[in-house]
């Protein structure tokens, strides 16, 4: 399940989307999440993944790519689901009763919407690491942020610790994957399905894991000031982050897509 986690690696390529600017591929994911939250109908939510299915082909990311990263987080969409599925009330008759839990239609069609949520915007937020590197979404977040400086928000090392935490995401789960490998070599049970077991056999998995992550941070803060790093006073780039005309296409081709998703969005309109 661990090495199953996509979230935070990049995959280089010459693909249109690798070629946009960072702030662009930023911002539009953020209005790619908001949207999710405007949809009510199946129609929207067709559109949203039609939506995805055409961002990956432009990147050249492999959907099995994406679909794999959705097994990691499995288990967090199928408890989303039941809660939704079993807490949510309705009027009329149940549809379904087993003992004392009852399934109305109600609370069908919310587990069905928050499932489907889930996974789009699983997928939808790995295309951004994906096609971004992590020096490219640095210097993305900090431009982003820089309008803000001027409150006293520290907008350098704000942006370089969120690409670092992203960057690390994939780093750390290797080396869970190895922990956990050196754990089974002397005897301890992943698999257990008591839940009570299960809890123990991970406190010898994040013990070292800690440690790991300590250690490592220790390592980079060293390596960094060994190379005189000082924040991002007076910093200069090699490369300075420019709009082009294939961005301002990016952003047409991006208000579309919220207009077609906030027009089929609306149950009033009867759509299914």
């Amino acid at each position: 399940m661990i090495k199953n986690i996509t979230l935070g690696q990049y995959i280089p390529s010459d693909s249109v989307i690798h070629r946009l600017d960072p702030r662009t591929k930023i911002l539009a994911t953020l209005v790619f999440i908001t949207s999710l939250f405007l949809v009510r109908t199946y129609t929207a939510y067709a559109v949203v993944f039609g939506f995805i299915l055409l961002i990956t082909y432009l990147a050249k990311v492999r959907f099995q790519f994406l679909y794999k990263g959705l097994k990691g987080v499995f288990m967090l969409i199928l408890l989303t689901a039941l809660l939704n599925l079993f807490l949510t009330g309705g009027s009329g008759d149940p549809i379904l009763q087993l003992g004392f839990l009852r399934v109305y239609r109600e609370g069908l069609r919310l587990a069905l919407f928050m499932s489907l949520r889930l996974v789009l915007l699983i997928m939808g937020t790995s295309l951004l690491t994906l096609t971004t590197s992590p020096i490219e979404l640095t210097d993305g977040i900090e431009k982003l942020l820089n309008p803000f400086r001027r409150f006293g928000m520290p907008a350098h090392e704000l942006a370089m610790m969120m690409s670092i935490a992203l960057r690390f995401i994939p780093t750390l789960m290797d080396e869970t994957d190895k922990i956990m490998k050196a754990q089974m070599a002397r005897g301890a049970d992943f698999d257990s399905k008591n839940l009570v077991k299960k809890a123990k056999s991970l406190i010898p998995l994040l013990v070292p894991l800690f440690i790991s992550s300590f250690r490592r941070a220790e390592d980079l803060a060293m390596a960094m000031e060994a190379r005189c790093y000082r924040g991002g006073e007076g910093r200069t780039r090699m490369k300075e982050l420019a709009y082009r005309k294939r961005d301002f296409l990016a952003y047409g081709a991006l208000a579309l897509y919220l207009l077609l998703v906030v027009v089929t969005g609306l149950p009033h309109l009867g759509l299914w």
